[in-house]
């Protein structure tokens, strides 16, 4: 599940991300991915990256970049 996102797709939050390929070496490769990089979209542009953390980390602000930018973010233990 990712926040913001519709059932499928679409909505507020990040509905873009590489979902084969994560699953294909997660299974064929047993490692597990230490987060997932997604994306939002306007007009089919990119606007906006996250990390997506795995539970029960969340993806926090570094404290400087762009909020909009992935880079900016750390997966850390949720507080």
């Amino acid at each position: 599940m990712l926040p913001g996102m519709g059932h499928c797709s679409g909505g507020e939050g990040l509905d873009t991300f590489d979902d084969i390929s994560l699953i294909e070496e997660w299974v064929g490769q047993g490692k597990a991915p230490a987060q997932v990089i997604a994306a939002h979209s306007t007009a089919g542009k990119v606007d906006r990256t996250r990390p997506v953390s795995p539970y029960p980390q969340t993806a926090r602000y570094n404290g400087n970049g762009s909020i909009d930018d992935a880079s900016s973010f750390s997966c850390k233990a949720s507080q």
